[in-house]
């Protein structure tokens, strides 16, 4: 019994799945528009002769009427003349009785069963045949009756003919629907196939694949918008796997030098100093890693947004010069000339601390790799579309292949990591640029590099 329910759970989603779903919806829709077009048709075709029919009889009425008088015997005349004229009398029908009930006048042998006065419809026998009939009774003032019909046997072939043609139209157009509908459904299900069939293989660990898109429906901007997020995550993976070799490698150095430093002191407990001089080189290499973490929650939090509820109207200038005045001194310990250079006003609405902290790491690295005897300018100016700070220095600049890299958490140039660092200060002023709807560029300054943070403009968000 388990196995016959499991087997049919398949069957049931594919009966009511969207795209039968919406086949059983497109197809009750266009039913519903052949009853209504087929309703109007009749009505346009068949309501029209009803009604003429009725007219003419209820005229041809009044005018024998008005000529002939409203006795029996006044009336008898015309009608003998209507019927001899020629002139549509194999279709007219006309009873004339006189107040005894005795004919008088017409072409009908015997007055119809179940008449009443007024428009009727029923059937007359003439020339021994039962034929539909369309009559209107009449009382006249002697008490005589007039009755004048005419006879439906073509209008009940139009009738037929119409009905048949109706329900062929129907028909042809149910089966049309059907046929379109499920056309429809099938293309439904193969596109969404597509994209079963990718996400399961995603699923399976092949990240690399990709949703075909073809045209530009909806179906294909659907396609590619789940492509760009599989782009994102495949990026956001591949980053993962980064960070966690570079921090496995950016841990084991530290963690072997403390446990190496922990062991020779151990093996000479005994000499003075040996315990203080390896607590404190523990100290130091602990401290290293605390940073690094904190460099780590630094980046989260920025990328996070967890303080953006603190911006307020920031000056860029303000920040250029504390960080100049900041770091004089050890521009000079580098020998590197460190000038500024500010716009008339550059303001943008930030997080002044993070905004600091990020414009420092570029002085950092600037310091770290322009070299000796290079010059470096902290720049504050003004876009079309916001204001920038900027680091420029005429050092060995980066080379344009790493460039797209170098914001990427724990890479760094120095692939030997001889040179101080973790490789995070780049990433940090990325996530700091776009916590405030900004962007880092990193250019080639001819000679040297220019890294830039471009920022919106205070009060034009």
């Amino acid at each position: 019994m388990v196995e016959l329910k499991q087997s049919a759970l398949p069957a049931a989603g594919l009966r009511w799945s969207i795209a039968a779903k919406l086949v059983l919806g497109y197809g009750l829709l266009g039913l519903a528009s052949m009853l209504v077009v087929s309703a109007v048709f009749y009505i346009g075709t068949i309501g029209v002769l009803d009604r003429t029919i009725d007219g003419r009889l209820l005229a041809l009425s009044e005018r024998l009427l008005g000529q002939g008088g409203r006795t029996a015997a006044a009336l008898a005349p015309e009608v003998d003349r209507q019927l001899s004229d020629g002139i549509d009398s194999d279709r007219e029908i006309f009873l004339l009785l006189d107040a005894d009930g005795r004919l008088r006048a017409g072409n009908l042998s015997a007055w119809p069963a179940h008449a009443s006065a007024g428009l009727f419809s029923g059937r007359v026998m003439r020339g021994g045949v039962a034929t539909p009939a369309r009559l209107y009774w009449s009382t006249l003032d002697d008490g005589g009756a007039l009755m004048v019909g005419r006879d439906l046997s073509e209008h009940e072939a139009i009738r037929r003919l119409v009905w048949r043609a109706l329900a062929t139209g129907a028909a042809t157009s149910l089966l049309l629907t059907i046929v379109g509908a499920l056309l429809f459904r099938r293309q439904i299900e193969g596109r969404l196939g597509a994209i079963r069939s990718t996400a399961e293989q995603i699923e399976a660990g092949d990240l690399s694949r990709r949703i075909p898109v073809h045209g530009n429906d909806e179906f294909a901007r659907l396609n590619g918008d789940v492509n760009r997020m599989l782009d994102r995550i495949e990026l956001l993976m591949d980053g993962v796997r980064h960070v966690s070799n570079a921090i496995a490698h950016d841990l084991r150095t530290p963690l072997g030098r403390v446990r190496a430093r922990l062991e020779e002191a151990l093996r000479h407990a005994q000499q003075p100093g040996v315990l203080e001089h390896a607590a404190a080189g523990a100290i130091g290499d602990i401290d290293g890693l605390i940073v690094l973490f904190e460099r780590l929650l630094q980046i989260a939090e920025a990328e996070a947004g967890m303080r953006a509820g603190l911006f307020e109207p920031v000056d860029l200038n303000r920040i250029a010069a504390d960080l100049v005045d900041m770091y004089e001194a050890s521009a000079d310990d580098a020998g590197v000339t460190l000038t500024l250079a500010l716009a008339p006003a550059a303001s943008t609405l930030g997080e002044r601390n993070l905004l600091a902290s990020a414009v420092a790491s570029l002085l950092d690295n600037a310091l770290k790799y322009a070299g000796a005897g290079a010059g470096i300018e902290l720049r504050t100016g003004a876009t079309a579309r916001g204001v920038f700070i900027a680091v420029c220095d005429n050092g060995p600049g980066i080379p344009a292949g790493e460039r797209d890299k170098v914001t990427q958490r724990f890479y760094r140039l120095d692939q030997s990591r001889h040179l101080p660092g973790n490789g995070l200060g780049l990433a940090i002023v990325q996530a700091t640029a776009a916590l405030h709807d900004g962007a880092l560029r990193i250019e080639d300054g001819a000679p040297g590099l220019v890294v830039r943070i471009d920022l919106p403009p205070a009060f034009g968000r």
